[in-house]
C-alpha cells in the first residue's frame, strides 16, 4: 500500500507540473534522431538531410518540398524561368527577421557571394554553375557581388546559371539548400572567420520558426520559438533534436519521451516496426520508398570493371530485403526509384547470381587483380550492417576480402570526401523530382565519391537539363542507370520504405521524408 500510495503521488506531482507547463503555454515536442551532427552553421552545411533540416529550422530555405513533392514557398514567394538559364526569385512579401528588420533580395546576394567566397565556401551549393564564379565556383576573396546575381528590387533578383538548368534542380539545389543570413548583422565580421563565427552557436537574428538555445552536437539540439516569425509564432515553445541509438526509439515512443520520428533523420530497426504500429498513442507512417542504401565504389581505387560487377551479382539484395526488412521497400539498379517521373521499369533489376560473381573474380584475380578491400558504412544503420556482414561473408566464399569498418556519420562523410575508401555505403535520399543534383555530382569524376565519370553519362545528364518532356527526360537518366548496371560505380543495395512515428497528442504534423517541417510553426500538442 505504501509502494501504490508513492507511486499515486508522484504520478499526481507529474500531472501537475504538466497542467502547469500546459497552462504557461511552454509545450515541447522532443524528436528522436539517430545520426549526430556535424554543424548548425548555414554557411557550413554539408549533403546530410539532418543537418539541412536542423539549420532550415533557423534560417529558412527560398522553398522546400512538401509530402507530394512539390516545391512549396518558405523565404521565396516563388522561383521562376523562361530559359533554364535566368531564374526570378521572388521574395515573401513582409518576409523578416526576427529583429523586425526586412529581409531583402540583397540578403539573399550577400548570402550567395559569401558562398562563393573563397575565405568561406559552401560545400552544399554548386556555385560553379552560377555565372561570374570561376570554374571552382569561386569570386574573389572579399567581392560583394557576382556578376550572375543581380538585386532588382527589394523583394526581387535575378541568377543567371553558365548552362541550361532545369527549373527543378534550381529549386532543389539553390531553393532547399541556400540559406539566407542577415546582411546587416554579418557584413562587417570577418568572412575568413564565419565558418566558425561562435554567433551561428546562438544566432540572435534569425528568419526561420526557432532559435537554438543549446547543443551538442553529439547528442542534442535545443531550440526555442521566435515569436516574432514572419510566417506564424509556432504553438510549440520548445523543440528538441535528441539523439538516441535506434534500439531506443521503441522505448522512447513507449514512454513518451519521444513525440516524433522522421523518416530521414531517425532510422527506427526493422524488426521493432511491427512494435511501434501497435502502440497506444502513436500513429506510424509508412513512408515513399525514396531512402537508397547506395554504395558507392571508388573506381579510381577499385579499378577493375569486373570486381565491381562481382559485387552487384554477388549480392542477394532482393533476399536481404525480405529477410531483414520484411519487403518493406523495392530493389532498383542505378540511382532512379520508382516514385520518380523519371524512373523507366525498362531497365530491370539484376538477378542474383553467385555464380558468375565467382567467375568474375577468378578472372581478374588471375590477371593479378587485387581481391581485398574495405568497406565503410554508418554504424548507426544496423540492419543494413547485417546485410552488409552478410554480403561479405558470401563473398569471401568466391574469392573476394571484404573488411567491414563501421564509423559514425561525421567520419563516414569525412571518409568519402578524401577519397580514401575503396567501397562506402550510406542511406541517400535522392530527390524524386531532381535526381540530376545528387547523380551529377556524384559522377563528378575524380573528387566526386566513386571517381567515375563518362562522356556518355555527362552528356544525358547535361540533356536532362534542357528537356521538359518528362518521356525525354526519362530517356537521359535511362541511359545513366545503364552505365551504372554495367560499370557499377554506384550499386543500390535496396530502396526502403522507412516507417516514421508521432505521437496522437501531436497535431498539425505528419512525419514523411519531405515536407514534415514545411509547417512546423502550426504543430501543436494536447
Amino acid at each position: 500500500m505504501k509502494k501504490l500510495l508513492a507511486v499515486l503521488l508522484a504520478l499526481a506531482l507529474m500531472l501537475a507540473g504538466a497542467t502547469t507547463a500546459l497552462a504557461d503555454g511552454d509545450k515541447v515536442v522532443n524528436i528522436g534522431v539517430t545520426s549526430t551532427l556535424t554543424t548548425l552553421n548555414p554557411l557550413a552545411t554539408d549533403n546530410t538531410e539532418i543537418v539541412k533540416y536542423a539549420a532550415s529550422l533557423v534560417f529558412l530555405p527560398l522553398v522546400e518540398l512538401n509530402s507530394d513533392l512539390e516545391f512549396v514557398p518558405q523565404l521565396a514567394e516563388r522561383i521562376e524561368t523562361d530559359d533554364n538559364i535566368h531564374f526570378t526569385i521572388t521574395l515573401q512579401e513582409g518576409a523578416a527577421w526576427s529583429d523586425g528588420t526586412p529581409i531583402t533580395a540583397e540578403d539573399v546576394e550577400f548570402t550567395l557571394a559569401l558562398s562563393a567566397d573563397p575565405a568561406c565556401a559552401s560545400i552544399a551549393l554548386p556555385m560553379y554553375s552560377v555565372e561570374g564564379t570561376d570554374d571552382g565556383g569561386m569570386i574573389e576573396t572579399g567581392a560583394e557581388h557576382i556578376d550572375g546575381v543581380q538585386v532588382v528590387d527589394e523583394r526581387t533578383l535575378t541568377v543567371t546559371t553558365k548552362w541550361p538548368t532545369a527549373l527543378y534542380t534550381f529549386e532543389n539545389i539553390f531553393g532547399r539548400y541556400l540559406l539566407t543570413v542577415p546582411k546587416h548583422v554579418l557584413a562587417d565580421k570577418d568572412r575568413a572567420g564565419l565558418l566558425t563565427d561562435p554567433w551561428f552557436k546562438a544566432p540572435d537574428v534569425i528568419s526561420g520558426p526557432y532559435f537554438i538555445s543549446s547543443f551538442d552536437l553529439q547528442h542534442f539540439v535545443h531550440y526555442v520559438a521566435n515569436e516574432n516569425y514572419f510566417l506564424g509564432a509556432p504553438k510549440i515553445k520548445y523543440l528538441n533534436l535528441n539523439v538516441y541509438e535506434p534500439s531506443q526509439l521503441l522505448a522512447g515512443l513507449q514512454s513518451g519521451e519521444i513525440d516524433l520520428i522522421q523518416q530521414t533523420m531517425g532510422t527506427i530497426p526493422v524488426e521493432d516496426y511491427d512494435a511501434v504500429r501497435v502502440l497506444y498513442g502513436v500513429n506510424a507512417v509508412n513512408g515513399t520508398p525514396v531512402t537508397n542504401e547506395s554504395i558507392f565504389i571508388n573506381t579510381a581505387k577499385v579499378t577493375d570493371v569486373r570486381i565491381r560487377q562481382a559485387l552487384l551479382y554477388g549480392m542477394d539484395r532482393q533476399g536481404m530485403l525480405e529477410a531483414l526488412m520484411h519487403g518493406n521497400g523495392e530493389v532498383v539498379d542505378g540511382f532512379l526509384v520508382s516514385a520518380s517521373p523519371y524512373y523507366s521499369e525498362e531497365l530491370g533489376v539484376t538477378e542474383f547470381d553467385l555464380q558468375k560473381a565467382a567467375e568474375l573474380i577468378q578472372e581478374a584475380k588471375a590477371d593479378g587483380v587485387n581481391t581485398s578491400y574495405v568497406w565503410y558504412l554508418n554504424s548507426s544503420e544496423s540492419t543494413w550492417g547485417q546485410a552488409v556482414e552478410y554480403f561479405a561473408a558470401i563473398l569471401e566464399e568466391i574469392g573476394l576480402h571484404i573488411e567491414i569498418r563501421p564509423v559514425n556519420l561525421a567520419n563516414l562523410i569525412d571518409i568519402a570526401g578524401s577519397g580514401e575508401h575503396d567501397i562506402l555505403s550510406v542511406e541517400y535520399t535522392y530527390a524524386p523530382v531532381d535526381p540530376y543534383t545528387d547523380v551529377a555530382w556524384l559522377l563528378g569524376g575524380e573528387g566526386s565519391w566513386t571517381g567515375y565519370s563518362t562522356e556518355e553519362t555527362a552528356q544525358a545528364l547535361s540533356q536532362s537539363q534542357q528537356l521538359t518532356d518528362v518521356e525525354a527526360i526519362k530517356e537521359q537518366y535511362l541511359i545513366v542507370d545503364r552505365a551504372m548496371q554495367r560499370d557499377c560505380a554506384m550499386i543500390s543495395g535496396w530502396v526502403t520504405a522507412t516507417l516514421g512515428a508521432v505521437s496522437t497528442r501531436v497535431t498539425g504534423v505528419t512525419p514523411n521524408v519531405f515536407g514534415t517541417f514545411v509547417d512546423v510553426q502550426n504543430w501543436d500538442k494536447e
